[in-house]
């Protein structure tokens, strides 16, 4: 589209050595304080002065993204960008106590500070009359909160990703009239980031069509550059030494081995893993070179390890956490259509089979796997159309195809925007050196 392209042809580029201050920052470790301050020079406060201003200087950032992991690993992607970016930059997450942000954001290396749950990211407020009650005076109080860590980190910028979290956070800022931005996953924004379109400076988005389905006011200020994935992806893992991670040597000693992972989300897919359930053991025993890394989910996972045999062809797991291992391990994904999901199995050229959420959102996932199917060739199957017949003749098909799986993959890759998270990041600095 005509706005997109002229944004993001015009956008000014911030090489890393102006970001990158050029001579030698005194740090706090001990190392650093341990070699520079055996002679302290009293007498040149100049040297203090200029270590202050490098402090004050760096930028400072505050992400909010919560209720699913689609929110919460964009957040995390740009954040790994900006840091890499300046390693001096300080980020502070924003998000719910005893939520997946609150656990995954630290354990990635963040700070992370906590405001008063709003919702959840199933509830819906203005639907359920007792949650529509309650829902004013918990947002008004999280905004509060909200205003409170903002005044006291002093942000150059807020970023939010959407999701119940985001919203108190985004809109302090706006409040504050801080510098705001946005990036929305999927091809239809979600009420938070719809609401939030309105104020923000900028709109990262995922494909063109999300232009389409925003107000024109907003419509103008997005910039498409695709959906960020983390570094710890696009890294290069040996497909060999992956393999040998989940099934050991069994996995180098088979000739032409293929490996089918199969992903239900983090908490877990009913009627894909029921279809695996009963078929998985046929495939194994009649495709001697075929392995599957299953995972279940956290909350299937007990049902289904007392189900599932032991097979030194299968790993079965509740929740993968080395992800990318996984990826580059992986000759076929079989996944829900999460839009960051997609966005991962096209950066990494994957051939999948996609069986899309009847329960997303507005319908996001299925019209995210319709949007895969045309691009890059994914095999689609409804969750209505979902039996074990259909998800093994859906495996053998694309396994069994050499050129197939080669003209899918090709096609991922030439469809994927692997620097996006890059592009979002070099986007925000530039708004914030503006």
């Amino acid at each position: 589209m005509a706005i997109t392209t002229f944004l993001s042809q015009s956008l000014p580029f911030y090489p890393s050595t102006k970001l990158v201050p050029s001579r030698l920052t005194l740090s706090s470790s001990s190392s650093s304080v341990c070699c520079l301050s055996l002679q302290p020079r009293k007498n040149h406060p100049s040297t203090a002065s200029a270590a202050e201003n490098d402090e004050t200087s760096a930028l400072r950032v505050v992400m909010s993204a919560g209720g699913t992991a689609g929110h919460i690993s964009s957040a995390l992607a740009i954040g790994d960008e900006l840091k890499s970016a300046d390693p001096l930059t300080q980020i502070l997450f924003i998000g719910f106590p005893n939520s997946m942000e609150s656990t995954t954001v630290p354990s990635a290396g963040f700070d992370f500070s906590a405001i008063s749950t709003v919702g959840s990211s199933s509830s819906r407020p203005f639907i359920y009359f007792t949650s529509f009650l309650r829902f004013p005076l918990r947002l008004i109080q999280s905004t509060f909160e909200s205003y409170k860590l903002l005044r006291e980190f002093k942000p150059q910028i807020v970023v939010g990703t959407g999701g119940h979290a985001s919203f108190p956070v985004c809109f302090a800022a706006v409040i504050m009239g801080l510098k705001l931005v946005i990036q929305e996953q999927d091809s239809i924004p979600g009420t938070t980031n719809w609401i939030l379109s309105f104020f923000a400076d900028t709109i990262f988005a995922p494909f063109n069509s999300i232009v389409a389905n925003l107000p024109k006011r907003a419509a103008a200020k997005c910039v498409v550059y695709g959906n960020p994935i983390r570094q710890a992806l696009k890294r290069y893992a040996s497909k060999g030494a992956s393999r040998v991670s989940f099934f050991g040597q069994c996995a180098g000693a088979v000739s032409e081995a293929r490996v089918v992972l199969v992903l239900g989300g983090s908490l877990g897919a009913n009627a894909i893993n029921i279809a695996l359930l009963n078929c998985y053991s046929e495939m194994l025993s009649e495709h001697e070179n075929w392995f599957f890394v299953w995972q279940t989910g956290v909350e299937a996972f007990d049902e289904m390890d007392s189900l599932v045999r032991s097979h030194p062809r299968l790993f079965l797991s509740p929740f993968l956490r080395s992800i990318c291992v996984a990826y580059a391990a992986a000759d076929l994904v079989v996944s829900r259509a999460g839009a960051m999901t997609c966005s991962e199995i096209m950066a990494l050229g994957k051939p999948s089979i996609l069986i899309p959420s009847p329960h997303s959102s507005e319908g996001d996932q299925v019209r995210t796997a319709s949007l895969m199917a045309d691009i890059v060739g994914s095999k689609v199957i409804t969750e209505e159309e979902l039996d074990s017949i259909t998800l093994r003749a859906a495996i053998e098909d694309i396994i069994g195809n050499e050129e197939l799986m080669r003209e899918m993959s090709e096609r991922a890759i030439n469809a994927a925007k692997p620097d996006a998270a890059s592009d979002v990041a070099k986007h925000i600095i530039s708004i914030v050196k503006s």
